[in-house]
Order: C-alpha cells, then sequence, then structure tokens
C-alpha cells in the first residue's frame, strides 16, 4: 500500500490530471463528449482501487486535507462571477434564460424526490440525483456529498459521479437532435432572428467589456504577470476568510450550509463593490484561471477516494430518476423555454444549449450549439445567453436551491 501525505497526494492528483488529458487525447469519444479529464484521471484511480479491493488488497492511502481548501477556493472564485452589473448588461434575455434555468433547477429536485420515494430510499436522494448534479455537475455533487452523508443518504458521492456521468454523456447526445426537430418543425429561418441585431455580443465579448483585465500596477521591482496573481490570490483568500465567518454566523441560526457558501457570498459582495467603486481592481480571467486550477485538482482528489462498490443496489432508482430528468429538461425546450426566448432560431438552438448545461456542464452547452450552427448558420444570441447564465449565474442559485432541500429534509 502507498501511503500519501497531503503534498504527495496533491502531487500524485496533478500526475493523474495529466494523465486524464492524455486519455482524452487517446480516447476520441471523451473529448466529444466533454468528459473532463480530471474525471476522466480520478475515475480510473477509482475503478484501480475497486478491482484491487476484490482481491483483498489497498492500493493507496490518501490524505485529503486539501481537498476541502481547494473545493472552497473553486466556489469562491464562482462568486466572483456574479455580477449585477453583468447581469443587467447581458439584457432581458439573460435574465429570462437564468430565471428559466432557475425553476427548472427547482423542479429537477421535486422530480428527484418523487421518484425516490416509492422507492423507499431519502427524499434526499432525488436532490442529489437533482440540480446537485445535473445542473451543478460533478464538482457541485461531490461538494455536496458529505452533507448529503451527513443526511442520511448512503454513498452520496459515488451516487454524485455516477448521475453526473450520465447527464454528460446523453446531453450531447440529445440536445442536438431536439433542437433540430425544433427548428425543422416550425421551418425557422436559418442564421437569423426575428428582431435581433447580426450584429450581437458574444458573450465573450460582453464578459470582455464589462471585466476588462484590471490594469497591472505593480511596484517597479516587481513582475506585473505574477502581481496580478498574487494580487487576486489574496483577494481570493480574503473572500474564503470572510465566508468563513458568515458560513459560522449561519450554522448558529441552525442553518446548514456547504463550507463554501458563505465565500461565494463574500466573493459576491466584493464583485459588485469593486464593479461599483473599482476600488480593488479584480482581475475575472487571472480569478478564473485560479478557479479552474483549484477545480481541476479538488475533483482528482475527490474522485480518487469514491467507494465505487457503495451504488450496488442504488443502479435502478438512480436509473429511473436520470431518465425522468432527461424527460423533464427535453420538455422544457419545446414549452416554455422556446416561447419564452421569443420562438425563433436562436431559442431552438438556446434548447440544445439548455440541455447542455442543465444535464451537463456548459462545455457540452457549447459543443451542441456549435454543431447546430455549423449546419444552420450563425446564433448570435444564443451564444451570448447560454454561456452567460452557464458559466456565471446559476452556479450561484443552484447551490442557494440546494441547501434550501437539504435544510428541509435533514
Amino acid at each position: 500500500m502507498l501511503k500519501l501525505n497531503l503534498v504527495h497526494t496533491v502531487a500524485f492528483s496533478g500526475i493523474v490530471l495529466f494523465a486524464g488529458y492524455g486519455l482524452r487525447k487517446f480516447i476520441k469519444p471523451l473529448a466529444r463528449y466533454n468528459i473532463p479529464a480530471p474525471v476522466v484521471g480520478g475515475l480510473v484511480v477509482a475503478l484501480l482501487t475497486l478491482a484491487a479491493r476484490r482481491f483483498g488488497a489497498t492500493l493507496f492511502e490518501f490524505d485529503t486535507t486539501l481537498r476541502d481548501p481547494l473545493m472552497i477556493a473553486f466556489f469562491t472564485t464562482i462568486g466572483f462571477g456574479a455580477s449585477v452589473g453583468l447581469l443587467k448588461v447581458g439584457g432581458p434575455q439573460v435574465a429570462r434564460f437564468f430565471l428559466a434555468a432557475t425553476v427548472f433547477a427547482v423542479l429537477q429536485n421535486v422530480l428527484g424526490i418523487l421518484i425516490a420515494l416509492p422507492f423507499g430510499l431519502h427524499p434526499l436522494f432525488g436532490v442529489l440525483s437533482g440540480s446537485v448534479t445535473l445542473t451543478g455537475g460533478p464538482a457541485t455533487g461531490l461538494a455536496f456529498a458529505p452533507l448529503f452523508e451527513k443526511a442520511g443518504v448512503s454513498g452520496a458521492a459515488t451516487i454524485a459521479v455516477a448521475a453526473a456521468m450520465f447527464g454528460i454523456t446523453t446531453s450531447g447526445l440529445i440536445g442536438g437532435p431536439v433542437s433540430t426537430m425544433i427548428i425543422e418543425r416550425h421551418r425557422l429561418k436559418r442564421g437569423r432572428s426575428r428582431g435581433a441585431k447580426a450584429e450581437t455580443e458574444t458573450a465573450a465579448e460582453i464578459i470582455e467589456e464589462k471585466m476588462p483585465e484590471a490594469p497591472a500596477s505593480a511596484p517597479e521591482d516587481e513582475d506585473k504577470g505574477a502581481y496580478l496573481l498574487l494580487k487576486n490570490s489574496v483577494i481570493i483568500l480574503a473572500a474564503m476568510w470572510a465566508g468563513s465567518w458568515l458560513s459560522h454566523l449561519f450554522t448558529l441560526l441552525h442553518f446548514t450550509l456547504p463550507a463554501y457558501i458563505g465565500a461565494m457570498f463574500a466573493a459576491a459582495l466584493l464583485r459588485n463593490f469593486d464593479d461599483l467603486t473599482g476600488w480593488i481592481g479584480i482581475s475575472q480571467r487571472t480569478i478564473d484561471d485560479i478557479g479552474h486550477v483549484a477545480l481541476s485538482l479538488f475533483l482528482v482528489v475527490a474522485l480518487m477516494t469514491l467507494k465505487l462498490w457503495e451504488l450496488g443496489g442504488l443502479f435502478l432508482p438512480l436509473i429511473v430518476i436520470l431518465i425522468g430528468q432527461l424527460v423533464l429538461v427535453t420538455a422544457a425546450c419545446f414549452w416554455p423555454l422556446f416561447q419564452l426566448m421569443g420562438r425563433d432560431y436562436d431559442s431552438a438552438v438556446m434548447g440544445g444549449g439548455f440541455i447542455g448545461f442543465m444535464m451537463g456542464t456548459t462545455a457540452n452547452a457549447m459543443a451542441v450549439m456549435k454543431s447546430l450552427v455549423e449546419r444552420y448558420g450563425r446564433a448570435p444570441r444564443a451564444f451570448l445567453v447560454v454561456p452567460m447564465v452557464g458559466a456565471f449565474f446559476i452556479d450561484f442559485t443552484n447551490a442557494l436551491i440546494i441547501t434550501v432541500f437539504l435544510n428541509i429534509f435533514k
């Protein structure tokens, strides 16, 4: 047995992460269906552990001390994306799409509970296989898993990963055909949207304009890039520190919160304060880069320690719930989402993106929409609305939704 301390564990997770990138490059379907490299690498180690266990052997003993700080750091960077100004700049289309995503995140949990109960399962089993892992993805599922375990859902981490992998795979397969069906049924004019300007800005352009790279006003004897990285790392740590006090306050009020919610709130407050004053000089690009690193290492560490044998007899109810979730989100694209977003070509493309991130990740949403525009023509409004909601806003409200359900059914 290989016994690893906290530094060894993170170092090993880094090696496993890049092994995941290598496998994605070698096994093409992994990249085609947007299976994240940390998930690929982490699951390989988890499967090796499962195989060794069948022979009575233990391959690794990990020290996961740094897992939670990495997780909190990532979700803190999500909080920095919750800019009220950015939501306003995105316009009413972004607001409507965001509202629809939030409502259907709630419905995912309600549906999961209604299916879980006849199987004699804890209601939170349905929530875990609802917005936690589908709207939230594997990162949110693994972050909330300890709280679900404490609330009575055995094997929560393994269930979370299984549900998230189902969602990521099926969203890539279903999103394109559903949008194609809507486009063909309504004979929508391809590449144009009623009342939409051809020059509609993309999400990337809006975000770059609203959250430009902060000027690197470093001291003369400091490297500007290193100074910018240092400054934003300290900002993230400060938000995590302030967030720990907020979380402690909620605990005193007997309200169950995951460790990162307080940090997300603190980060959102700092983000909007900086939008108003410009005093802090937050670089969203640097924040996002740091978040990507933290997320990748957190996912690998969490996945390497999965106990896959715990899935066992839960396979049938999990599949039934997930099929129900797929039907729910697919139905939403035909009605009411299509009507809500304008009943035009861009709205149909948004439907594919909606399936992509409500069942998988924003990467799935973008892949689905790109396949549609390659066939039918440009959909600029879809490429503004979907990534802005999927990458910046829905994770924030989804965390609050999950927390409410946890406190109701704990």
